[in-house]
């Protein structure tokens, strides 16, 4: 027990880490004796391999691939469509400017005659307007169950006949009071007859403004007109007839009382006016006001006065269009045309009156909307990035099914298979967007159309360009394919929808601080938003003014953003692609001193402590391990080995250890308990052991599926903690589960592999035409066929093949003859005895004690190579009969809990556990008596190993019992009692399994 806690206290003293490199004469001995590392596949063999490999793929998935290319064709397609709906729409009469027949010089036939005044408010946008209808400038007034009140009383609300409240302030109090009673008039309302009466009154609306002055939407509506004066008279109001530039009006006109109320500072005005904005409640001082004065320092000699009008229904929070301006001129009008009375006296007849506004003349347009230019930026953008999920999903699934693994366990690296796969991606999103371009623009959308190609293209390679980095750096962070899917589709939809929410608003507030707005566009959606934003924009003033687009001279304008988002993603990927490829590196090769393993430990919980428990575990365990002679003369070997600089060993375990933590308040999993194993150049090794023995996680360590939880094994002297990359160089790999991909043929697999191996040419066919042969995958054309055809038995076949080809050293085999038929494992069994001249084999099985119904050994194939020098084979090897181990294995060792019970020979385990006959016989139930008796008189100490409905077995020790006397006995009993069957047999591998296993049960237990 000591001498095993000292050797694993002390350090190896030759391990891989220690060692120097072999010198070339060195490194060719050992390869002319079998333990020559295997020449690695060049840079271009791996490259040719999986360029190979996925365009035959893309081959077979090319109905895929056509369809996700014509996407942005059929939307662009479906944009086109609703385009040109909705031009179809604008174009009726109802949006056409108005005509109608008149008789022009009132003598004859009338005239079709067009114009605004013969037009709605629908058709007024597209008329030719020469010269703008002038109408009577006009105040915005609060509707009349808003207006401010003066006392709790609210019956002006209910007779709506409350007053307009016009505070006002300025530091000469008695000056400002003067001026705000010279704006209101006490004229009859029945006085008003003309445009020249009408604008010496102080006119409003309670309806809201338009975007354009070409038709007063006051003097087409229904509503009234109030006119603001002193006092109002009970229902005072007139009904005003007049002609307004040829159009002839009727309309109501009602009296407002205009109420100025002092106010001792401007700060009260701007209180009252933001707490009734919008409002409308109930309460002294908590409406809305008509307009409001600060006169400020205004005296005889000076007027200075600041206007605040009322823009309370202009929806300018959205669209930044001046609508506010169209009810501030009059309210400016009022208070100068006051002040000049207060200077020249009211008895003056001294006016300055506002006659009329109008706009100035425009040509005739047609009403359309650029629908493609307006709803782009967030479409568009969704388009792009509908490219993400996409990468993301291919990239996943090769790491969900281990693909990936699998290939790098072959000898791909992944600089090969970065360059293949970034090209693929980089040409898949290139022509995606490049048809999404030009069929936009050849079918007419202005948003391809008008702006500059040259810009197009570098803002959208760029970004395909972050895409792919972005793509492969977050496939490092899944490990399920539904998963990043799911996550993917949230990210642009959600991400998309946020852009355009912000950016936008942003930008067209025009308040939030321009270089928070570029840290915003750090995010990739953002920056994809403005840039597609920026072309919109463009877009669609060229389809209002008919210039051009967006142009390179464009991008020095500082409110253009364009520059900034393509500067910021060409950034953003040359920053990212280096992170990327050592987080997708350290992902694949598991490095445990890696920034990301770092991140992963770091989220872990309290993993000190299970470090602890796993050694202490492992020391309470070295009582039981050192009883076993076999297995402590397996790790003086070891120790031995480890001290060696050149061994001729292939594989050396020191202590393996591999403990899955529990979850959940579930105890941890102690899989693999210390295993040590030293496999030499040239040998065959069998690991048999029940389910659950960590046969399966004994391989996944070797193999690079997952990181041992504590001790170290070397492969061809290279560590499997820090050189994997080497390890897997000379490394075949039969898994325990099928890694395949469906849409390649058996034959496209193994030329695949192949290359990987450095096969080309006359060499690769002669050894993909072996390797099919030795495992029956000629017959009927299966070579050729899609895996997803196959059936599992041949599915494993291949699997076997693969891991044959090439010039591997060191195969490992995870239950290979799993699913197969008896006869397919027959033929295999003559393949892995022509492998065995030149490899060493190493076979596992899931073997279940005979507490277990389901008792099966298995065997692995290994068809026989042409053209490939000798070397070592690790395989792992699912017998299912031990008949297949005891030919095929030099070595058997059992393990059951994760420790390794018996390591040795087979005549050699047979001998330590066997030196018994196995006696069998099957009677009726009545005599079950009698064979006991004849057992315990042929041997007394003779034990019952199996008893099931009439049949038993005895064990009968060699020593004590001679077989005569079986024989003897036995005919003896047949003419007594009827014996339907019997049968002696001498000690069977199968016996020492059970016998090892179940032994060790106990013991556990």
């Amino acid at each position: 027990q000591s001498k095993g806690r000292e050797r694993r206290q002390r350090k190896p003293k030759n391990c891989r880490r220690e060692m120097e490199p072999l010198s070339g004469a060195a490194a060719a001995a050992a390869a002319a004796g079998g333990g020559g590392a295997s020449r690695p596949p060049s840079f271009a063999s791996q490259t040719n391999a999986l360029l190979r490999k996925n365009l035959i793929f893309q081959k077979r998935n090319r109905k895929a691939t056509i369809r996700l290319i014509i996407v942005p064709i059929y939307l662009c397609v479906l944009l086109s469509v609703l385009q040109r709906v909705i031009n179809n729409l604008l174009d009726k009469p109802k949006y056409k400017c108005g005509c109608m027949c008149v008789d022009v010089n009132g003598t004859g036939p009338c005239q079709n005659v067009c114009g605004i005044q013969y037009s709605t408010l629908d058709q007024a946008g597209s008329c030719p307007i020469p010269n703008p209808p002038e109408w009577p400038a006009l105040l915005q007034v609060p509707r009349p169950e808003y207006r401010a009140i003066q006392d709790s009383s609210e019956s002006c609300r209910k007779s709506q006949s409350c007053p307009a409240a016009i505070p006002f302030t300025g530091a000469n109090e008695t000056l400002s009071t003067t001026v705000m009673q010279n704006m209101f008039t006490d004229l009859p309302l029945l006085n008003i007859s003309d445009n020249a009466s009408i604008s010496g009154l102080l006119l409003g609306t309670d309806m809201p403004g338009t975007s354009t002055g070409f038709i007063e939407p006051a003097f087409i509506s229904d509503l009234p007109i109030y006119v603001l004066q002193s006092e109002c008279k009970s229902r005072d109001s007139v009904t005003l007839r007049t002609t307004i530039d040829a159009i002839n009006v009727q309309k109501e006109i009602k009296c407002v009382q205009g109420l100025p109320l002092w106010r001792n500072s401007s700060r009260t005005i701007n209180e009252e006016t933001f707490k009734g904005y919008r409002k409308g409640k109930i309460g002294k001082g908590i409406s809305e006001v008509a307009m409001a004065y600060d006169f400020q320092d205004s005296n005889e000699k000076r007027f200075n006065v600041l206007a605040l009008y009322n823009s309370t229904y202009q929806n300018i929070s959205y669209v930044p269009m001046p609508f506010g301006l169209l009810r501030v001129s009059r309210s400016l009008n009022a208070v100068s045309n006051a002040y000049l009375q207060f200077l020249q006296g009211q008895g003056s007849g001294i006016k300055m009156l506002l006659e009329f506004t109008k706009e100035m003349p425009k040509q005739a347009t047609r009403l359309t909307i650029d629908f493609s230019s307006l709803i782009g930026p967030l479409f568009f953008e969704w388009v792009v990035a509908l490219l993400f999920p996409v990468m993301l999903t291919y990239l996943v699934y090769e790491k969900q099914h281990k693909l990936r693994t699998m290939m790098k366990m072959h000898g791909l690296g992944n600089g090969p298979y970065w360059i293949i796969y970034y090209a693929y991606f980089l040409i898949l999103s290139t022509v995606y967007l490049v048809l999404f371009v030009i069929f936009g623009a050849l079918i007419g959308l202005n948003f391809f159309k008008t702006n500059d190609y040259g810009i197009q293209f570098v803002f959208f390679f760029s970004f395909i360009n972050l895409q792919i980095v972005l793509s492969f750096l977050a496939a490092t962070f899944f490990s399920k394919v539904n998963t990043a899917q799911a996550i993917a589709y949230l990210y642009i939809f959600g991400s998309g929808l946020m852009a355009g929410s912000l950016i936008r608003n942003f930008l067209e507030g025009g308040k939030f601080p321009r270089h928070w707005i570029t840290v915003l566009e750090i995010i990739p959606a953002f920056s994809l938003y403005r840039g597609l934003y920026e072309l919109s924009q463009y877009a669609i003033r060229a389809s209002e003014t008919g210039n051009p687009g967006i142009q390179w001279s464009d991008l020095n304008d500082h409110t253009n953003g364009m520059r900034d988002v393509m500067i910021i993603i060409i950034v953003e990927w040359l920053v990212l692609l280096p992170v990327a490829y050592y987080f997708d590196y350290a992902a694949s090769v598991g490095n445990s001193s890696g920034l990301l393993s770092i991140i992963k430990r770091l989220l872990r919980k309290n993993p000190t402590w299970r470090r602890i428990a796993v050694n202490e575990v492992a020391d309470n365990d070295v009582h039981v391990e050192m009883e076993k002679l076999d297995i402590i003369k397996e790790r003086e070997t070891v120790d031995q080995v480890l001290q060696q600089r050149n061994s001729g060993y292939a594989v050396v375990c020191d202590d393996l250890k591999k403990v899955y933590h529990g979850k959940d308040g579930n105890p941890d999993k102690y899989a693999v308990r210390g295993l040590s194993l030293a496999l030499p150049y040239g040998e065959c090794l069998g690991i048999l052991g029940p389910n659950g023995a960590g046969k399966s996680s004994f391989i996944s360590m070797m193999i690079g599926f997952s990181k041992p939880t504590s001790g170290n094994a070397f492969v061809q002297d290279f560590s499997i903690h820090t050189d994997m990359e080497n390890i897997y160089n000379s490394m075949g790999v039969c898994p325990q589960n099928d890694m395949l991909w469906e849409m390649l043929t058996g034959r496209e697999h193994l030329q695949f592999y192949g290359r990987l191996k450095s096969l080309s040419g006359s060499a690769l066919d002669l050894a993909v035409e072996e390797s099919l042969r030795s495992v029956n995958l000629l017959l009927g054309g299966a070579a050729d066929k899609q895996v997803r055809k196959y059936s599992g038995g041949m599915k494993r076949r291949l699997s076997i093949a693969i891991s044959l080809i090439g010039d591997a050293k060191v195969v490992y085999m995870d239950e290979p003859s799993t699913g197969l038929d008896p006869a397919s494992r027959k033929s295999l069994w003559t393949a892995v005895k022509q492998a065995k001249q030149d490899r060493a084999i190493i076979l596992t099985s899931n073997l279940q004690p005979m507490s277990i119904p389901s008792l099966a050994l298995g065997h692995s194939c290994f068809p026989s190579m042409v053209a490939i020098k000798p070397l070592v084979l690790f395989g792992i090897f699912a017998a299912h009969s031990m008949e297949e181990a005891e030919v095929l294995c030099d070595r058997l060792c059992i393990m059951v809990d994760g420790r390794l019970q018996c390591i040795g020979r087979p005549k050699e385990l047979i001998a330590r556990y066997g030196g018994y006959y196995v006696l069998t016989m099957t009677t009726s139930s009545e005599f079950e008596r009698e064979v006991e008796d004849l057992a315990l008189k042929l041997l007394p100490n003779a034990r019952k190993v199996y008893h099931l409905s009439g049949t038993q077995k005895y064990e009968l020790s060699k020593q004590q019992v001679r077989i005569a006397d079986v024989f003897m006995a036995v005919e003896n009993l047949k003419r007594r009692v009827e014996v339907q069957a019997w049968g002696l047999a001498d000690t069977t591998m199968e016996d020492v399994f059970v016998k090892v296993a179940t032994g060790a049960q106990s013991s556990d237990e």
